[in-house]
């Protein structure tokens, strides 16, 4: 039996010999390679946070002390060590653990966090709130990944830098990285703390010296510890955090259990805002990850445990959007391309290859990218800025505001959009075509297939006088749908029979649209289906084709409230178009993780169960003219 089936909450852990302790973190770093390796998931951060994790839970007493974990993926060691590793191999499966905290797991989970650089916001309001209640609790935050180039964690030092009487302890978990190596000038600062002399250390031989002479050695250090601003400053320039006015412990080994225990204590006993800095490497105690360039297997696909080596996948969107902007960029030298921090993961780094004086990398800040952007469109270039869907709701107003007000050409391109499945509620990309339908100007496109991908990007960089968006989902891309026809800019993707139903296809749910299309004709349901192409705005032609069918059916992978459908409906209003209509979109919820596929079924996404709606529609709608008929003959 090993040690960790002994664990049921932290509690255990401090019962627990030195060497226990040392195998039940290598009993820890084998349960999570073998469980990502085949459930997917992310490896790397939670290597690296194997003995700081268990030094912050020996330390502090969770639940009644909060840890809040920032973006939270790598919290997995803390669910192993709460009581969840018997259910450890269900990680991200359909009804088991989430991939990020959750409060319907277990109390010791209190902020369902997997957005960046929010802990601090979060930790400070607790700690507050423990103050004015006067609770005698703690709350632990523990911030890395690159999380602290988000302008928001920095709001949060302002303010709790002059909180005095929060019992608020810092862990900056220090690995250099985010998805990959951390940039900007807190990186450069981070180093020159994390590479100077442990200025403790020294002060802690001084003081050992000097209290061993008798009668002058206590006085001397009392007049030496006078000094010790300045002694920091020579020693290792921590005066980023402590110009602030906060506390700051370190750096430490944040593999050295013993060492982080000792840090932790010290800034417990502080009984305020205190920063501990720990150094950490991400993929820690697993070579393949440790020595992975591209992200210390920051989030790997399925792999081979002894090799690292990851099973081979097929193509996904993002690569061939890759393609596209390396295509582009040797076209267009205006053509210039922005990342939060996620250079690989949407698809920049081979256009960063190529031209690395175009790509700017501005870490985990996407409120200054858009602007950012903005100004490189006012500059005369031309920005595209590709982000992940979810994460774009973070900078709306610079969308709006900075953007669109200007009338800057800005390409923003949303990855994984819709339901993306495993990750969770957080980063479903079902918000977007709600949000951006508010922005005048703004022009909204979603390809069906890779062929569109290349079109409609082609086309969005050619507008120079307002924001353009470009969308598509996780994962393979279908086999290209070709057109069997045109209706203004939007493509006739079927025609079939009498003009019963018109689909009005959005992106992705072309394939699922066309597959409803073949079911409803075997019904003898006449169906045109369309892909407007362009979503926002609404093409002119869809309401003069809604007008001559007798049912409207908007088909989309985003909210129902405020998206395409919705817009649409409202447009067909005004037009004074009375066909009626019927929305398919996602219910306005954060959806449980699961398989893409499953979610779409869940919620009546999938073509059976949109293909029975209609066939239900037409049935009633055919039946009640009948009625109408035999009451009124002739």
């Amino acid at each position: 039996m090993g040690h960790l089936e002994s664990i049921t909450s932290p509690q255990d852990l401090r019962a627990l010999s030195d060497t226990e302790l040392d195998a039940l973190a290598a009993e820890i770093r084998d349960l999570l390679i073998r469980t990502v390796a085949t459930n997917t998931g992310h490896l790397g951060p939670n290597l690296g946070v194997v003995e700081l994790t268990l030094a912050i839970h020996r330390v502090f007493d969770s639940p009644r002390d909060r840890v809040v974990f920032d973006t939270g993926h790598q919290s997995y060691v803390h669910k192993l060590v709460t009581g969840r590793h018997t259910d450890f191999s269900t990680l991200r499966k359909e009804g088991g653990l989430s991939g990020y905290p959750s409060q319907a797991e277990s109390d010791h989970d209190i902020v369902e966090n997997s957005h960046a650089s929010t802990s601090l916001s979060y930790a400070d309001g607790l700690a507050k709130a423990y103050a004015v209640r006067e609770e005698d609790r703690h709350v632990v935050a523990v911030i890395g990944d690159g999380a602290l180039t988000g302008g928001m964690a920095w709001e949060a030092l302002n303010n709790i830098a002059i909180s005095r009487k929060s019992r608020l302890v810092i862990v900056v978990n220090d690995n250099e990285r985010s998805y990959t190596p951390t940039i900007g000038g807190l990186a450069t600062a981070l180093t020159a703390l994390r590479t100077n002399p442990r200025y403790e250390q020294v002060l802690d031989l001084v003081k050992k010296r000097l209290n061993a002479v008798p009668g002058v050695g206590s006085a001397a250090y009392d007049a030496l510890h006078a000094m010790k601003k300045g002694m920091k400053d020579a020693l290792a320039p921590q005066g980023l955090f402590e110009d602030l006015g906060l506390k700051y412990v370190g750096p430490v080994d944040g593999h050295d259990r013993v060492a982080m225990e000792q840090a932790l204590s010290s800034a417990k006993r502080f009984n305020g805002p205190v920063i501990v800095h720990a150094i950490t490497r991400k993929g820690f105690g697993y070579d393949p990850a440790e020595r992975h360039e591209a992200d210390q297997f920051h989030a790997p696909g399925p792999f081979d445990v002894q090799t690292g080596m990851e099973k081979p996948k097929g193509r996904i969107w993002t690569d061939h959007f890759s393609d596209a902007m390396v295509e582009i960029g040797a076209r267009r030298d205006d053509v210039v391309a922005v990342t939060a921090a996620m250079m690989h993961p949407v698809g920049l780094d081979a256009f960063q290859g190529r031209w690395p004086e175009r790509t700017f990398d501005v870490g985990i800040a996407e409120q200054h990218a858009a602007t950012a952007s903005a100004g490189l469109a006012m500059g005369g270039l031309h920005p595209v800025f590709a982000v992940y869907a979810t994460f774009l709701n973070r900078a709306f107003d610079q969308v709006l505001m900075d953007c669109a007000l200007h009338r800057c050409g800005v390409t923003f391109v949303l990855d994984r959009s819709g339901v993306t499945g495993d990750d969770g509620a957080s980063h479903n990309g079902m918000w977007d075509m709600s949000i951006l339908q508010v922005v005048p100007g703004l022009r909204l496109a979603a390809p069906r297939d890779v062929s569109r991908l290349r079109e409609l990007l082609d086309e969005a960089v050619e507008v120079a006088d307002a924001p353009t968006v470009v969308r598509f989902p996780k994962g393979p891309p279908p086999e290209d749908i070709p057109a069997v026809g045109k209706a203004g800019g939007t493509d006739v993707l079927v025609r079939s029979g009498p003009r019963d139903v018109l689909i009005v296809a959005v992106g992705s749910m072309c394939a699922v649209a066309v597959d409803v299309a073949a079911r409803l004709s075997d019904q003898g349901i006449g169906v045109t289906v369309v892909d407007p192409r362009w979503v926002k705005p609404v093409d002119p032609a869809i309401v003069e084709l809604a007008r001559s069918h007798e049912l409207v059916v908007s088909v989309e992978d985003n909210g129902r409230v405020g998206g395409v459908g919705a817009t649409l409906l409202q447009t067909l209003n005004d037009a004074g178009v009375t066909t009626p209509f019927k929305l398919h979109g996602i219910p306005q919820e954060f959806l449980d993780h699961a398989k893409r596929d499953a979610i779409l079924s869940r919620i009546g996404l999938d073509a059976q169960s949109i293909a029975r709606g209609i066939v239900e529609d037409v049935t009633a709608r055919h039946d009640g003219l009948a009625a109408v008929e035999q009451h009124h003959p002739g």
